[in-house]
């Protein structure tokens, strides 16, 4: 199936205040002038050069996303034109955003990435740390910032109940941050393999890649 065709297929399936991000990391220009003809105008990117270069090449009302671990000495690269950065995962990450959009005169839109895995190797604030920063008002320290909501990623298991359960609890705390007044309107989970149980619990923002442009290269 054409990458047009699944695009209107996925976007089918999706209730209106559910939003896709396209993951285009790896994918030549070519796949993403294809989804952007069907109309896509948000793709999300894992490394900050390869982003870059894809912003400079392609039309500018694409809303680029970075959704990999980021690394400080880059986000320089991104801070010029990224919509929304997914995976703030340490406060270090915030000041350096801050530092960046400051000097680039922005305010960058990012969610804060929380640690919802079995997997060590996945990156993100524990929920513990998430409310101390809600309840401290911490978010108020970065003035070229808007931290809009959260971010997570499920276990890597073909456990259903396993993975509806993590994004119940994100959920669960993403109730609670806007509980507490803290303004957010996005929460980000869901990917390829689980984007329909993370629907089902509550996510309006969701991140594939495959289903659109086919295995990764």
């Amino acid at each position: 199936m054409s990458i047009s065709n699944q695009l209107h297929s996925l976007r089918k399936q999706l209730a209106p205040d559910v939003s896709l991000v396209a993951v285009s990391k790896t994918k030549p220009l070519a796949d993403i002038e294809a989804a952007y003809q069907a109309g896509q105008r948000v793709f999300g990117e894992n490394k900050i050069q390869e982003m870059a270069h894809k912003w400079e090449q392609l039309p500018k009302d694409i809303e680029w996303h970075m959704i990999g671990h980021i690394q400080t000495n880059k986000i320089k690269y991104m801070a010029p034109f990224v919509s929304l950065v997914h995976g703030v995962d340490r406060i270090k990450v915030l000041t350096e955003l801050q530092k960046q959009a400051e000097k680039n005169n922005r305010v960058i839109s990012c969610l804060l990435q929380v640690h919802i895995a079995t997997e060590e190797t996945k990156f993100g604030f524990s929920a513990t740390e998430i409310e101390a920063f809600i309840r401290e008002k911490s978010f108020e320290n970065f003035k070229n910032l808007q931290i809009k909501g959260l971010m997570g990623m499920a276990s890597f298991t073909t456990d259903k109940r396993q993975i509806s359960g993590e994004f119940k609890g994100l959920k669960k705390l993403y109730d609670w941050c806007c509980s507490q007044g803290s303004n957010f309107e996005v929460l980000s989970m869901g990917m390829s393999g689980d984007y329909p149980e993370a629907i089902a619990q509550g996510s309006n923002m969701i991140r594939v890649g495959s289903l659109i442009f086919g295995s990764r290269n």
